[in-house]
């Protein structure tokens, strides 16, 4: 794996991040008006860039790529198209979403490595709990192997990747499992891929909250995606990281 590398070009200060932990669940559409209103803000240069992260209510989401025989049961969650891309998902309560609103024109116009960024972000949070998150070749998201000494080993998914960019700004993100209702993953099959299940933190055997995987990606996040002077969204503080 290459070594993730700062982002910002020499000289110049910590790009303005705004960090922003959603009380409460948020309604997916709601929260995808919010994404574009606040994409065309970062564009225009009038609201900084910004990490959101909220809990949804059960459904599903169907990404540019879903196909439609992958839904198994359409009427058990209200389903959602949406532009992001990938296949369909379930997003719930217990499961941290994060729409990462991130300025690529500044950052570096490169898709693929903020994929790859994404991904590594992910995987330093999950170490922070000791997991071992892992990448699959033709297999989107961060899976985790598990050992079972009376079937084998077999791998799960754990966090979910999907986005959309809109003139060089992003928007949606990732999803990870920490105590969502895996049992709700059964009506669809995840990301097209049914070879392999889904599991969490806590399913993993470890007593983790949300709150305690959001300190850790925020913990992470400038080591992956370089110097950050984060914009507090309640107080409008500011301090580098």
């Amino acid at each position: 794996m290459d070594e993730v590398m700062d982002k910002q070009p020499a000289n110049q200060q910590p790009f303005p991040v705004e960090w922003r932990v959603e009380a409460g669940l948020t309604g997916y559409p709601a929260a995808v008006a919010a994404m574009e209103d606040r994409v065309a803000a970062i564009r225009a240069g009038t609201a900084p860039e910004l990490v959101w992260l909220v809990e949804h209510p059960p459904l599903y989401t169907a990404g540019t790529s879903a196909d439609p025989k992958d839904l198994l049961q359409p009427d058990r969650f209200p389903v959602h198209r949406t532009g992001r891309g990938g296949e369909f998902t379930y997003h719930g309560p217990g499961q941290r979403v994060v729409y990462v609103m991130l300025d690529l024109k500044r950052r570096g116009p490169d898709v693929r490595r903020f994929v790859t960024d994404l991904e590594e972000w992910i995987i330093r949070a999950l170490a922070a709990f000791a997991v071992d998150g892992e990448r699959r070749d033709g297999r989107v998201g961060i899976w985790v192997e598990r050992r079972d000494p009376l079937h084998g080993s077999r791998e799960d998914k754990i966090a979910a990747i999907g986005v959309r960019v809109r003139r060089w700004v992003t928007y949606h993100g990732i999803a990870i499992n920490v105590e969502p209702e895996l049992e709700h993953f059964s009506g669809i099959v995840p990301c097209g891929i049914s070879a392999h299940g889904v599991t969490s933190l806590v399913d993993l055997g470890l007593p983790v909250g949300l709150p305690d995987l959001d300190a850790a990606l925020r913990a992470g996040f400038p080591g992956v995606f370089g110097p950050t002077e984060w914009v507090e969204a309640q107080t409008a503080e500011r301090r580098s990281a």
